[in-house]
């Protein structure tokens, strides 16, 4: 089976092709991108094109490589020892199962998301090492090895918050989301929107990718943010000239909240347009 892609999910050659090599070589692909190109959904999108059980491991800055294989709950069993239960006299009843070991019950094989890996400590990726080379750990309290039934294909995102270290790099195979240009834009808009009107289609990309180039600029508006400024211009019934307007007069775009995150990047594009204005007049 190779990922061609889904009707939802807008992927270039290059992404497709970085999938299926990284399901070829049993490794995992490392994906980065700058937030909202569509990382965290590839894996999914993968499953649901290959028809494949779908596992995720979402990492926060406290998550420990252990959490993914499992977790002893003591305190619960020391409860129930002090209540009677009879649970008490099998461990295995406060072994509390990780996504990895899920993942690696699935009778057919799946896919793993573990969504940004940088989050965590320096040493999380380290500590995975063993288990992502074999497909197998060990679990200490009922003595038993926990082994891969399928290998499954491991889809690892990153915002490059961290450096990863260079012996987990060396086990990945990487790809590079870059963000896409105005045409492979219009297909993503289309799949979210498909009767949106191409006059407003296109003044809304020529407004995204003029505030996207403008120099010294915070937060560069993202893929979905751009979603939800079309989502508003469609509710609010804007016709595309109020658009180009705000472009030929050099002012904020309705609406910019959606685009412009932060007051610094609000008065940077003022600061902009009013010395763009001021030089047309001269």
């Amino acid at each position: 089976m190779r990922f061609e892609g889904t009707s939802t999910y807008v992927a270039t050659d290059d992404l497709k092709m970085a999938v299926n090599a990284a399901a070829t070589l049993n490794r995992p692909l490392l994906i980065k991108g700058e937030p909202g190109t569509g990382k965290t959904m590839l894996a999914e999108e993968v499953a649901k094109a290959m028809d494949l059980p779908f596992f995720e491991w979402h990492i926060k800055s406290t998550t420990k490589a252990q959490q993914g294989l499992y977790e002893y709950d003591a305190v619960s069993r020391l409860r129930d020892s002090q209540l009677g239960d009879p649970r008490v006299h099998d461990i295995s009843n406060y072994i509390v199962k990780g996504p990895l070991w899920r993942c690696f019950e699935s009778e057919k094989r799946p896919v793993l998301l573990i969504d940004e890996i940088d989050k965590a400590d320096i040493e999380f990726p380290n500590d995975l090492l063993r288990e992502l080379d074999r497909m197998e750990f060990y679990v200490y309290e009922t003595q038993q090895v926990i082994r891969a039934r399928h290998k499954p294909i491991i889809i690892i995102t990153s915002n490059n918050e961290k450096e990863l270290p260079d012996a987990f790099l060396r086990r990945c195979f990487f790809h590079y989301i870059r963000f896409p240009d105005k045409e492979t834009m219009a297909r993503i808009v289309e799949v979210h929107f498909p009767n949106l009107k191409q006059e407003l289609l296109k003044e809304a990309l020529e407004v995204f990718f003029e505030l996207r180039e403008l120099p010294g600029l915070k937060k560069k508006p993202s893929t979905s943010e751009l979603i939800d400024w079309l989502k508003l211009l469609m509710a609010e019934d804007l016709p595309p000239e109020v658009l180009r307007e705000s472009s030929t007069r050099r002012v904020l775009p309705p609406l910019h909240g959606a685009l412009l995150k932060n007051e610094q990047d609000i008065h940077l594009f003022e600061r902009v347009m009013f010395m763009a204005r001021r030089n047309r007049e001269v």
